[in-house]
């Protein structure tokens, strides 16, 4: 009589089924995802990596999106997507590396790094729950951790970095608050300066009023809702400050959070809310022309606002209309994609992260199009840098602009169109336009092909790219991909 183990009565480590798949659409991962953020850049070398490579200050949304995307392909049940996911975010921070403030090596490929970057969000997950005031069972949190541990695996890092056991795991987690974490200033920015200064969501641009009102009030809620539920060694050891009441308000938040368990089925799917807030008005998503709709009411409701409360707000900038922002906006809203004042290579770099995540582009598409920004970079380091030290300025880009559109630039966008062209024959369709854009196809900038179906030339593509880059043309479809937050 056989005895043989059957497989398939293990429940599954990714997927539906898993343990992670059902908290994956859990609304308290919006407070466990900023906590484990906070834990992340508390450590020194993830800390040293965001301050000089991140874009989360200048776009924390569009950050956010692409992170709850790569984790719903890492803990998806696609094999294939798990690897190419896994890959691609190897690629990522192959890139990652340098030194901090304080002259100390950093590098995101370090497998203890790595490691604490998978404990931070395991642990956020657990602590999410048991201060909701449903702790998941001893059972369940066996689970997460193999799961969290098979995650780990995917990325082909040595499997001793993350402890075998979850009695080992506690002790690891702990020496690691306790020996390795610092009040770092990627920690500080994120807790004290982000939420103050959060741009507006692109689904909220034009609406200052109604956002700063929000914001006001929102933003030092959630800063203290996360100094509170940080491990207490850390806070007293950091010297963060402990607000009067901020246990219960933490205690609150999480328990009111919980409650949207309740709600119909997909109306708190962050799925949902990520396309939501990235959805532009010119898109043919058929939610477009609600969501323009209802933006117009907030327009109202913020203009109304400003009239009957005694508070000042800033008036509302004019709608975007085409035409050519100023070099200084253009400066902050597209080049300075770190927000550090400056453009380095950290800057396009981060483009062409971007680009390569919308495209998933392949390995080899990927590294021509980051040697493509490469040269770009060295190019505008040659024109601009005019005090060479390694940076160009706001004031050195408005004195000398119009040399961004350079060979190497021009070189940018043809391997740009190469990129998005997947089917490689010359010119992009409206699939291959809104993989890049998100947005509706713009005819008024294509040409016909044979068959009589509308394209996107690559004559187009580069002049409009070429426009966008030293022209600094307002309303085109650049602007939500690489401007907006």
């Amino acid at each position: 009589m056989s005895h043989a183990t059957d497989d398939s009565a293990q429940p599954p480590l990714f997927g539906p089924g898993s343990q992670f798949h059902e908290l994956f659409d859990d609304p308290r991962w919006a407070f466990a995802m900023v906590r484990a953020t906070v834990l992340e850049a508390a450590h020194p070398q993830i800390g040293a990596a965001l301050i000089d490579n991140s874009t989360f200050v200048t776009h924390p949304w569009r950050r956010l999106r692409n992170t709850y995307l790569s984790l719903q392909r890492m803990f998806g049940a696609d094999d294939q997507v798990r690897a190419k996911e896994a890959a691609r975010l190897n690629r990522l921070h192959t890139r990652l590396k340098g030194r901090d403030a304080s002259n100390r090596p950093y590098d995101a490929m370090d497998p203890g790094v790595r490691a604490w970057v998978v404990a931070t969000l395991f642990e956020s997950a657990v602590t999410m729950c048991r201060l909701s005031g449903r702790p998941l069972s001893p059972s369940a949190v066996e689970r997460l951790y193999g799961e969290f541990r098979a995650y780990h695996a995917a990325f082909g890092d040595e499997t001793g970095q993350l402890p075998l056991t979850l009695a080992e795991f506690w002790a690891y987690y702990d020496r690691m608050v306790e020996e390795e974490l610092e009040n770092t200033e990627a920690m500080r920015i994120i807790l004290y300066k982000l939420f103050d200064h959060l741009p507006a969501p692109p689904l909220l641009n034009g609406l200052p009023t109604l956002w700063a009102l929000g914001r006001a009030v929102v933003g030092p809620a959630l800063g203290a809702i996360t100094v509170a539920a940080l491990p207490e060694s850390f806070r007293r050891r950091a010297g963060l400050p402990e607000l009067l009441g901020a246990g219960a308000l933490m205690q609150g938040a999480y328990l009111t959070v919980d409650l949207a368990r309740f709600l119909p089925e997909g109306w708190l799917r962050p799925q949902n809310i990520a396309d939501l807030l990235a959805l532009s008005p010119t898109s043919d998503d058929p939610r477009a022309r609600t969501v323009t709709a209802l933006h117009e009411r907030m327009r109202r409701a913020g203009a109304l606002l400003r009239l009957i409360t005694p508070m000042s707000f800033r008036p509302a900038p004019e709608a975007p209309s085409p035409g050519h922002r100023s070099a200084e906006e253009f400066f902050r809203d597209v080049l300075d994609q770190t927000g550090d004042g400056y453009v380095t290579w950290p800057d396009l770099a981060a483009m062409a992260r971007e680009l390569c995540g919308r495209l998933d582009l392949d390995e080899p598409a990927e590294t021509r199009l980051y040697d493509a920004f490469a040269d770009w970079w060295r190019e505008l380091q040659t024109v601009l840098d005019t005090d060479g030290d390694g940076r160009v300025s706001a004031e050195e880009y408005a004195a000398a602009a119009p040399s961004l559109a350079g060979p190497a630039l021009i070189r940018t966008a043809e391997v740009l169109f190469d990129a998005a062209d997947k089917d490689g024959d010359q010119r992009i369709d409206e699939a291959e336009y809104r993989a890049l854009f998100r947005t509706a196809f713009h005819r008024d900038t294509t040409g016909e092909a044979t068959d009589g179906t509308t394209v996107y030339t690559r004559g187009a593509f580069v002049r409009d790219f070429l426009s966008f880059m030293s022209g600094r043309r307002l309303s085109t479809p650049y602007d939500p991909l690489l401007a907006e937050s």
